[in-house]
């Protein structure tokens, strides 16, 4: 017999050993199967037993799933907590806290039966990897397989191929951004925060404080302490697209983020193209020209294809990345030119909408007066847009970054009226 907890009561017979004892000998079967394979390396710090379940993990980013190092801590401790006393509650463990996507629940069964039976080779999985959107935090060791770079002057325009270059930045010629350094911590919009600051007059009393006024002058009534809620910058996160249709404008976008970062601690900056890339961390280098050349080498998918929906969806399936949109000034600084099926966009977009203070779109083609939203991939994300803002120049996007703590019409009542008054 067993009880509730997994363990006999020395009662009956030894199912539940037979079995778990079966379970141990199949995961250390695997365990040296899987050290054994040169594509899928094991930390050494970790205990043996852990070997089969972080290959799964590695297995599973080698094969374009977006995993979070917290997911896959999530992942031990829920097998942990099963027993496990069959394999397929180490499945079920792994769907609850790792996340597959519907669309790919296939591919993830068969890299478990691949890893934990032994029923395919992991090379025949996931064919259609370059298809899959990469993750990178440019501040953390990348632990995925990494392709070989290859070096390319530009890539294909308004293309969902991906093609790997590197880059390289002018050096000099920031002085156009010292006042919007100084500037920039003023006019990001604000939210109020649960902490209390004292306050002269004004705000609300402070019971606690007036009460220990009140027994320090024995019973005397001073006149009472008021407090307020203290006030801080909403954070401002630049997603800046370098595909090859923005090439001409990602060195000034990221001479803006640079800035941004400088002027403000909690400002964060991905690169979007065919892959997500986080370079907050490059940024924070006080000399520009370092810092832009950290950059350059960190993003590895410079003037590649288009995969706007994707990159921001694969920015949303990380917990920490998509935090850090809750509440802040989220910036897309794109062409928003997205090739083929445009629904990944446009539920991105609404997600972002739905966590974010303020969501924007700067776009190079906006600085035309010709120019009108009426792509089906514009027309679709316009109504999640607050802004639709021209992203052509420096100091455009800075006049607008700077405005952002300032209200403002929707971006589909702007443009509405200007079609409007277009077919008058």
């Amino acid at each position: 017999m067993t009880s509730p907890d997994g363990r006999g009561d020395g009662r009956g017979g030894h199912d539940g050993q037979d079995s778990g004892a079966k379970v141990n000998r199949r995961l250390a079967t695997h365990s040296r199967r899987l050290l054994a394979l040169p594509s899928l390396p094991v930390s050494r710090s970790l205990p043996r037993a852990c070997a089969p379940f972080m290959a799964f993990v590695q297995a599973l980013r080698a094969n374009g799933f977006a995993i979070a190092p917290e997911q896959a801590t999530s992942f031990l401790a829920a097998v942990a907590l099963v027993g496990p006393k069959s394999m397929e509650h180490i499945r079920q463990a792994g769907i609850a806290t790792l996340a597959p996507p519907p669309e790919r629940r296939g591919a993830f069964d068969a890299l478990f039966r691949a890893i934990f039976f032994g029923d395919a080779s992991l090379s025949a999985i996931g064919d259609d990897e370059d298809e899959e959107t990469r993750i990178r935090d440019a501040g953390d060791k990348d632990e995925r397989r990494e392709i070989p770079l290859k070096q390319e002057k530009g890539g294909a325009i308004f293309s969902a191929t991906e093609q790997l270059s590197v880059r390289s930045f002018a050096t000099g010629g920031d002085a156009a951004l010292h006042g919007f350094r100084r500037s920039l911590a003023r006019a990001l919009p604000v939210r109020r925060t649960f902490r209390h600051l004292k306050a002269t007059s004004g705000g609300s009393i402070d019971l606690r404080r007036s009460m220990r006024e009140i027994v320090r002058g024995d019973g005397d009534v001073p006149s009472p302490d008021f407090r307020r809620r203290q006030s801080v910058p909403r954070r401002l996160v630049l997603l800046i697209d370098v595909s090859g249709s923005m090439k001409q404008h990602t060195e000034n976008y990221l001479r803006v983020a640079h800035a941004a970062v400088q002027a403000t601690g909690t400002a964060e900056v991905f690169t979007i193209g065919t892959r997500l890339t986080r370079i907050t961390r490059t940024l924070r280098i006080r000399d520009r020209d370092r810092a832009s050349a950290l950059a350059a080498a960190a993003v590895a998918d410079w003037d590649g294809g288009t995969r706007i929906g994707p990159a921001l969806l694969a920015f949303l399936s990380v917990p920490r990345f998509a935090a850090l949109s809750r509440g802040a000034s989220v910036i897309l600084l794109s062409d928003g030119l997205e090739r083929g099926d445009h629904l990944a966009l446009e539920t991105a977009m609404r997600r972002l909408s739905a966590r974010a203070f303020r969501l924007s779109l700067a776009s190079p083609l906006a600085g035309d007066a010709r120019f009108r939203p009426e792509t089906a991939a514009l027309a679709a994300i316009l109504p999640f847009l607050d802004d639709l803002v021209d992203g052509s120049s420096i100091s455009a996007l800075t006049d607008f970054i700077l405005s952002l703590g300032r209200p403002a019409p929707r971006a589909e009542a702007i443009w509405g009226r200007k079609k409007h008054d277009r077919h008058r």
